[in-house]
């Protein structure tokens, strides 16, 4: 969700802000802000400068200013969740001698907000983010890192916070608890932000500021302490993409960059884990023993990533024949789940840092359970907390809609089952070694279906004023069913459903009327037959369908509106060609209604509060 970007040292400290504003626009967000020192803080007198809008409006105000230099500031991106989206409500907040923006929710706010009136102390924005800017502001005594240790032990909820103190010109300080920042030290100074996408121009080296450790940025270097105001050296880590990565390169939107990133992302994710034409997870430090004993799984992700984890049941039951759930995980931990030793509980994340899956992680720990994480963000705080990782190559994922995201996660889950079937023996190597086949199969595969776009365009313009439009398929189908629908209606606002097809008579086919359409996939040979039936209900009752099936298969011309075929492959393997289908009709579809891909609206690419 919202953005956080603080630099403190050698060049104009406003320009990297609001850079680093300009690259966290991905997030989402409704309004932003900047805070700093003029003239390096000689008068110690912070200048704030807010605005409700894109991060552009921001630039122009401050263009419009005559501020003079400065060296040290913190800039902010807002996601609204407490108080409507207006200036005052916009970060940074200042009260008394500090200065705070914030990523979170402080569940407790209005408890402190009734001591502090109390105290003759009242907040001027509706917004929990000041509370807590006043609560560290009450606890001040002229030692920022005395009054931050006594803050945070009055309150309660997820935070990220960067501050900065009257008398402290060139410092910033800053604190998480559960909401992700991460720093690093260059020769233009030191700079901290809630994405490594802010850091990259300056850095590919940084270190994910440990929880509940307090960071103290100047310009020269930046102090880590514990609580107990013990020194700590951070674990250092570096990323293999660059700045060029970031951006666009010359496509519209990232989404649609995103998609064509896919056969790289796939390839860099499934080669290194081959070794003898069999999976490998030596190089990810994922022992064979992770497996051993195994009698139950449970995968728990959201969204997208929950959708990955549907396909990846299929395919580690079919193979390994050990029961598998699939969890959404903001209902799992309150759900009172069934964990024990000879659990696997495994959790899928892009970003490492989604609040409902980090809880789950957290709570199938504490229960026993052995955990392993599919995440792409390395020191990410579901990879640190987790027994084992398996690291996605997916590189910056920049649109909020995931495309190379999702493919990746599928790729971890086949390599997972794979894997896993070998230990357990309930395949042979030959069988095992058929399928490495096509899997490193996949990237050319996926190459392949990327020149299917100028077939669903003029499809996506029949979908411009469709106010509702369904999904259907069945077993691997139906999974991937799941994911088409929800990347169509959180980027073009369509309205979609996805359903089993086999559960068409049981109600959902009394909203199938003239020119509804329908989006039927049916790449899975053991069940065509069954999906050409619920194909012809849909078709009989008036419905525009759109049909995504293997090239070779027996299609009747009036069964159909549209069809798209995918070039020969595994059944298996179908649903990696069958998401482009589906990642184009939703892109070109929401670019045909004239709205922003990348940006979609109440969205934000990373949740980190619950």
């Amino acid at each position: 969700m919202c953005g956080i970007i603080g630099f403190t040292g050698n060049i104009e400290a406003k320009e990297v802000l609001l850079q680093g504003l300009t690259a966290l626009e991905y997030r989402g967000y409704d309004s932003a802000g900047i805070s700093f020192f003029p003239e390096n803080g000689s008068d110690h007198k912070v200048q704030t400068i807010k605005t409700v809008g894109k991060v552009s409006n921001l630039i122009d105000k401050v263009s419009s200013l005559s501020a003079g230099p400065s060296f040290c500031g913190i800039g902010h991106t807002r996601w609204a969740t407490h108080g409507g989206v207006s200036e005052t409500n916009c970060h940074p907040h200042h009260f008394g001698r500090v200065t705070l923006i914030h990523n979170g929710i402080i569940e407790n706010y209005k408890e402190l907000q009734e001591e502090l009136e109390g105290e003759g102390k009242y907040p001027v924005s509706q917004t929990d983010s000041e509370i807590a800017a006043m609560v560290i502001d009450s606890c001040y005594k002229n030692n920022p890192l005395k009054a931050i240790k006594r803050a945070v032990k009055k309150l309660q909820g997820a935070y990220a916070f960067c501050i900065m103190f009257d008398e402290y010109p060139e410092s910033i300080y800053a604190i998480r608890n559960g909401s992700p920042l991460v720093a690093t030290n260059t020769k233009e100074g030191s700079i901290i932000a809630s994405d490594m996408v802010a850091l990259i121009k300056y850095s590919k080296d940084y270190f994910v500021l440990p929880e509940h450790h307090i960071a103290h940025l100047t310009k020269d270097s930046i102090t880590i302490t514990d609580l107990e105001h013990n020194e700590v050296e951070p674990d250092m880590l570096h990323v293999s993409w660059d700045m060029a990565a970031a951006r666009k390169g010359g496509y519209e939107y990232f989404m649609l960059k995103e998609i064509h990133e896919q056969p790289e992302a796939l390839h860099n994710t499934i080669a290194p884990r081959i070794k003898n034409q069999l999976p490998d997870f030596t190089t990810d430090g994922i022992p064979d023993s992770l497996f051993n004993g195994l009698n139950r799984i449970i995968i728990t992700a959201c969204g997208t990533a929950m959708h990955a984890g549907l396909i990846g049941k299929n395919m580690i039951e079919q193979l390994t024949r050990v029961p598998v759930t699939v969890d959404i995980a903001s209902e799992f931990r309150y759900q009172d789940p069934i964990l024990d030793a000879n659990t696997l509980v495994i959790t899928i994340s892009q970003s490492g840092e989604t609040a409902d899956t980090l809880a789950a992680l957290r709570l199938a720990k504490e229960n026993g359970a052995r955990t392993l994480s599919v995440v792409n963000v390395k020191g990410s705080s579901i990879a640190r907390e987790s027994d084992y990782v398996l690291y996605t190559h997916a590189g910056p994922e920049i649109a909020v809609a995931s495309t190379k995201a999702y493919t990746v996660q599928l790729a971890a889950m086949y390599l997972v089952a794979f894997r896993f079937a070998l230990v357990k023996g309930s395949v042979s190597q030959d069988v095992i070694r058929n399928y490495i086949r096509e899997l490193e199969a996949v990237p050319e595969f996926v190459k392949t279906m990327l020149g299917c776009d100028r077939a669903i365009q003029p499809i996506s313009q029949k979908l411009l004023k469709t106010e509702s439009l369904f999904f259907i398929g069945r077993g691997l189908d139906h999974a991937l069913s799941c994911e088409g629908s929800i990347k169509l209606k959180e980027i073009s606002y369509i309205h979609s459903e996805a359903y089993a097809a086999g559960e068409l008579k049981h109600g959902t086919i009394s909203l199938i009327t003239d020119n509804v359409p329908v989006i039927a996939l049916a790449t899975q040979e053991k069940v065509f037959a069954k999906m050409i039936s619920n194909i012809r209900e849909v078709r009989s009752r008036g419905a525009m369908v759109i049909m995504i099936a293997n090239e070779d298969a027996q299609v009747d011309a009036a069964l159909c509106d549209h069809l798209i075929t995918l070039p020969p492959i595994d059944n298996a393997f179908a649903p990696f060609g069958a998401a482009v289908v589906l990642q184009y009709i939703a892109y070109y579809t929401a670019v045909a209604r004239g709205l922003n891909v990348d940006q979609p609206r109440n969205l934000a690419k990373s949740v980190t509060v619950e």
